[in-house]
Formats: structure tokens, C-alpha cells, sequence
């Protein structure tokens, strides 16, 4: 297929704004874009890659001790939060660490809905010889009866405040690791993609409150960036039911900008190998920042498609619109209206992180379970989907 000068010169535009060599020409590897001019559709393949040089995809079991050589068993200490994008990440990550050979504990936060994913799952880990408790993770006295441990991932701090009581006992423990869960969202909007981590952060960010304690007092802090995550047991589907809501209901599909923005979505259990990937690593990981995300992009359209593909649905009615021209009443859209990804190239290089989880195949898995909750059946309305096609005339629904 051909491709007109206006077509080429966008896509090379897009490539040069992402610093990506992200387009393969023909083969069958890589995932689908749409560019749509007028009334043709055109198709090509685009395949994620580090810059200048060619990404390889490596399927299989990740081990901390075989990525990162070798470590002995460890006691270590998961501080978990109740939900969000990384509620499942604790999940996995006790998971990775026990068949690791570690002795691990997880404290989850006391206004925990047990009866949610992740966490109705958590027997699992029991099975696994997890200790699984629940307690204020700033209030000293939970710690107690504890003992002490060798590493710590704190997955649940926002502000140096919901911190503190956790690293200073780390810092008195002499762990060897602390890993914080920290957010890719801090950094300043730009135009350079990926973001790297030696780009700007926000200073307000909690986030980056917490690292600068942990750095303060002398932790081996290693904080893990992660940005746009899902997986089969999450309990913050908007990234991904936002579409499928949508496309097996017959709706448009409103999507803020052109739709040719470039995003990553991560696999929960993927952001939980990076992590685990620490123990065992030495030294080079430590007051280090890593971005968490996959190694494969996809434009916002092309993941509608997708979503279309997999539930049946032929040709989604996709509605671009101008975010800084239409009036919400608040915010509907997942996604950012431009470009805004992140690479884990940094981690690959100092500790052998590897991407376990492909998009396409986790999109089946993850529609099943759409399903398998209801959500398929449910009744809802789309109120605010209504303010924006209203908004666009010749889309007026």
C-alpha cells in the first residue's frame, strides 16, 4: 500500500516528537495504527524500540535471582495500599519474591474492601507462605512483634508524612533494598518522548517529597515510576473499560485529540518484575529512578480498534474531539490528548529487566474478565459522553 506525502510526513513528525525508531513497514510482529485522512484508512505497523536499535521481546518466567544474580533468601516487608493502579502490584510482586525463595510478609492498609480484587486473592499468596496482615502503616506500634527485615517495597506513601514511621524503621533495620512505588504522572509536560528520568519533575508531586526523605536519610532508596497500568486483577479499570464500555454497547468512542497519541500500557505483573529485579542486584540500583512501562507503544485509535476486535465488534465509531474547545463537566477521557510515555531502556541496562506480557494476548484475557464480572451486562449511562458528542455537530448522538 501506498502511503500520500501528507501521510509519511505526519507519521515521520510523530517518530521524530517520540525519538522513537518506532515503524515497521510490512511483516506480521508489531501492533496496528489507524491514520485516517478524510475517508481511506490507512494501516501500518508499528513496532516499539529503543532508540535506534531494534526492541526483542522475551516471553517466560522472570526471576530476580536469574535477572539479577544471585541473592540469598531475605525477609522482606511489602507496605500495600487499598486500591488504585497499584493495588494489584503488591499482589505480584509477593508473588515473585515467595516462589524467589524470600520470606515475605504484606501489610495492608486497614480500610482495605478484602472482598475486592486484589485482595479477595490474597490467599494465594497464603497458600504461598506469604504473611498477610493489615495495620497503619503510620503508627509505630504495627511494626511491633515484627522483627526486623532485609528489604522493604512501599507501595502506598504519597507525602514524607505517610512515609516517615516505614523509612526510619527501614533505616534502623539496615535494609539493603527499599523500593517506592512512586508515579511517571510528576513529570513536567514537554515534548521529548520517552521521558526519560533525568527530565523535570513536578517539586509540589508527593511523590517526589517521599524520594527526597528517603534520599535524606541515607536509604539505598530505589523509586519505580510506573504510568498507565492494568491487569486481571485491578480494581482501577479506566484505562482499559473506558473503551470496552463503549464499543459492546454500540456507543461512539469520544477520544480527546487526534487519536494518534502515542501511550503505553503496562501489565501490573510487569511493574512487579522491575521491582523484584532490585533484590539481588547489588549496589547499582540504588537512589536510582526507574520509569516502569512496556516496551510496546500503541496509538489511542489502534487500542480502540483492538478493544473492537476482541469483543466482536467490527468497525467502532471513534470521535475525535478538541478537549480545549468542548465544555465537561468533568474530566471522562483516560488518556492524555497528546503523546505521554515512558521506557524502561534504564532498567534493562542496570539490572536485566525483561517484559513478560504481550498487549494483544493480555487484551483477550482481560475482556474475559470483563465479562466475567458483568460488566458487559450492566446497565449505565454516559452523561458526560453526551456533553461532548452534542458538542460535535456532525456527531450529534
Amino acid at each position: 500500500m501506498k502511503y500520500s506525502g501528507a501521510i509519511l510526513a505526519s507519521i515521520a513528525l510523530n517518530l521524530l516528537l517520540c525519538g522513537y525508531v518506532a515503524m515497521n513497514m510490512g511483516g506480521s510482529n508489531g501492533l496496528k495504527s489507524t491514520i485516517r485522512a478524510g475517508k481511506n484508512t490507512y494501516h501500518h505497523q508499528i513496532r516499539s524500540a529503543l532508540p535506534l536499535r531494534r526492541v526483542t521481546r522475551v516471553h517466560g518466567a522472570y526471576s530476580s535471582h536469574s535477572a539479577a544474580g544471585a541473592a540469598y533468601p531475605m525477609k522482606i516487608l511489602i507496605v500495600q495500599n487499598k486500591g488504585g493502579g497499584h493495588g494489584e502490584i503488591g499482589y505480584h510482586l509477593a508473588t515473585r519474591l515467595a516462589n524467589d525463595g524470600h520470606d515475605v510478609t504484606i501489610l495492608g492498609d486497614p480500610a482495605t474492601k478484602k472482598e475486592s480484587f486484589p485482595f479477595s486473592r490474597y490467599g494465594d499468596l497464603r497458600a504461598q507462605g506469604v504473611t498477610v496482615s493489615y495495620g497503619d502503616p503510620c503508627d509505630p506500634s504495627t511494626f511491633s512483634g515484627m522483627g526486623s527485615f532485609d528489604a522493604v517495597f512501599d507501595n502506598i506513601a504519597k507525602s514524607k508524612d505517610t512515609c516517615k514511621v516505614v523509612a526510619d524503621l527501614a533505616k534502623s533495620w539496615g535494609v539493603q533494598n527499599f523500593g517506592y512505588v512512586s508515579s511517571a504522572g510528576m513529570y513536567k509536560p514537554g515534548y521529548v518522548f520517552p521521558m526519560s528520568e533525568k527530565l523535570p519533575v513536578k517539586e509540589t508531586a508527593g511523590q517526589k517529597e517521599v524520594e527526597n526523605y528517603l534520599n535524606e536519610i541515607g536509604l539505598p532508596w530505589t523509586s519505580f515510576r510506573p504510568q498507565y497500568i492494568y491487569g486481571p486483577l485491578t480494581n482501577k479499570r479506566d484505562y482499559l473499560d473506558y473503551f470496552f464500555d463503549r464499543v459492546v454497547r454500540g456507543r461512539p468512542v469520544p477520544v480527546a485529540g487526534s487519536g494518534q497519541q502515542l501511550v503505553t500500557l503496562t501489565h501490573a505483573n510487569d511493574v512487579a518484575g522491575m521491582m523484584a529485579g532490585i533484590i539481588g542486584a547489588g549496589t547499582k540500583p540504588h537512589r536510582q529512578v526507574y520509569n516502569c512501562a512496556t516496551d510496546e507503544l500503541i496509538t489511542v485509535d489502534a487500542l480502540i480498534e483492538l478493544c473492537a476486535k476482541i469483543s466482536g465488534v467490527s468497525t467502532p465509531q471513534i470521535v475525535h474531539y478538541d478537549p480545549k474547545k468542548v465544555k465537561l463537566d468533568k474530566k471522562a477521557f483516560p488518556f492524555r490528548d497528546s503523546h505521554f510515555f515512558v521506557a524502561p531502556n534504564k532498567a534493562k541496562e542496570d539490572f536485566g529487566y525483561k517484559c513478560e506480557h504481550d498487549l494483544v494476548k493480555e487484551l483477550k484475557a482481560y475482556y474475559e474478565g470483563y465479562k466475567a464480572i458483568g460488566k458487559d451486562q450492566k446497565e449505565m449511562s454516559f452523561p458526560i459522553d453526551d456533553q461532548i458528542l452534542n458538542q460535535v455537530p456532525m456527531y450529534a448522538y
